[in-house]
């Protein structure tokens, strides 16, 4: 039987469709992969006073970021023996300085510190800070996470307890994104802020599963021992990288040593965005992460399940197992989405923003597609280019990423 154009179009966009399905079935396995191994981390006995070593806290920071009082504010508020806090600007103006002084007044008792960074180490400018930074941190335990990352008391209990066990290497955390202002967020926020529960979340608990495990770090948590940062090489060899948070969990992980995801989850306060920022920053994300994991890139391709779907209903004219095919995967598609916000990241706004998904889904194939085509990313005030996950500089920027 010769087969037309339109059925070899239909089978080819219902295959899609079915791997769209797939990809959900996997993310229904990493969740509950996850759900268990932080059942079971939260029913062990916490460890003794005794046994929580001391913490350096490495905050690397660029302007002011929203709600950065109260993320600053959480990290002195921790239930947690002893730690000090490290803060890093690379200019003497920088706005953020005057919250870090202010920090400094409220919390006298506290080891706060505030290193102006004078050397431009590389390209990435968090990580000349970082390395600027290192020499004032009095522990053999360090932690860094993002200048907007708001975390819950015994954050940094449940982070540090794994590196108990000497074959943990680094300790990361999901995180949950809020949109600002909160009254009224943009619909760029809000598009940001379902992306990380519904997609970011999903995929990386995938990861997770399909790799038996972890191999790379995320900016919200990055906690590792001095030894095992030096085992590869310090921050030097990140200085030009974009992706430097998934490059030191990747060359830790290299060394042997295991990377464990806390059961710990973090905020992120979102910018305003507009829909021209959310693009930029969407861009800027897929183009890292289409540089730091190509194949696994490419295959995001078959994670877009509602526009499969919706070509395929085109395709077959209306055929009704066409839409029986697109309300099955709308259901799951919602489905695996509600238990990534909902379950793993308590994620309160996930309901009055679960309009926008099909919008949020219908957008990202494009982005997906784009992405392929430059190297140019748009970076705290910068403009970069991007090659094999090393940054340029191309020319200054005009707006905020």
């Amino acid at each position: 039987m010769l087969l037309t154009p339109r059925a070899v179009l239909e089978t080819v966009v219902a295959l899609g469709t079915a791997g769209s399905l797939s990809f959900y079935f996997l993310s229904t396995l990493g969740l509950a992969s996850f759900l268990a191994d932080t059942r079971k981390k939260l029913s062990q006995l916490p460890l003794p006073e005794n046994q929580l070593l001391p913490v350096s806290i490495l905050k690397p920071l660029k302007g002011v970021d929203p709600k950065i009082w109260e993320s600053f504010c959480s990290h002195c508020e921790q239930d947690y023996p002893q730690f000090q806090l490290i803060f890093g600007v690379s200019d003497r103006g920088d706005p953020a300085i005057e919250v870090v002084r202010k920090l400094q007044a409220k919390y006298p008792n506290l080891p706060i510190e505030l290193i102006v960074c004078d050397r431009v180490l590389g390209t990435n400018i968090k990580v000349s800070n970082l390395a600027q930074m290192l020499p004032a941190a009095r522990h053999e335990l360090l932690l860094i996470n993002d200048s907007d990352i708001r975390v819950p008391p015994d954050y940094l209990r449940k982070v540090i307890t794994p590196l108990a066990d000497a074959s943990v290497g680094l300790v990361t955390c999901l995180y949950r994104g809020v949109a600002s202002p909160a009254a009224s967020p943009t619909l760029g926020s809000r598009l940001e802020a379902l992306g990380i529960s519904t997609d970011f979340v999903p995929g990386v608990l995938s990861a997770r599963f399909l790799e038996n495990g972890l191999h790379f770090g995320l900016g919200s948590t990055l906690a590792f021992r001095r030894r095992d940062l030096e085992a590869i090489g310090g921050f030097e060899p990140l200085l030009d990288y974009l992706a430097d948070d998934y490059e030191l969990g990747r060359r830790i992980a290299s060394t042997g040593k295991r990377v464990e995801l806390s059961a710990a989850t973090v905020v992120t306060f979102l910018p305003a965005y507009t829909l021209r920022q959310f693009f930029r920053h969407q861009f800027r994300w897929s183009r890292t992460i289409r540089d730091a994991r190509r194949w696994g890139y490419a295959g995001v391709i078959f994670t877009f399940g509602l526009p499969w779907a919706l070509v395929t209903l085109l395709a077959a004219r209306g055929a009704e197992w066409a839409w029986a095919l697109l309300a099955m995967t709308f259901v799951v598609r919602v489905a695996v989405g509600s238990v990534a916000a909902i379950v793993v990241l308590n994620d309160e706004q996930f309901f009055r923003y679960i309009l926008l998904l099909p919008l949020r889904d219908l957008i990202a194939p494009f982005v997906w597609a784009a992405s392929f085509m430059g190297n140019r990313i748009h970076w705290r005030g910068d403009v970069f280019n991007l090659k094999d996950g090393r940054l340029t500089i191309a020319k200054p920027a005009s707006s905020a990423d």
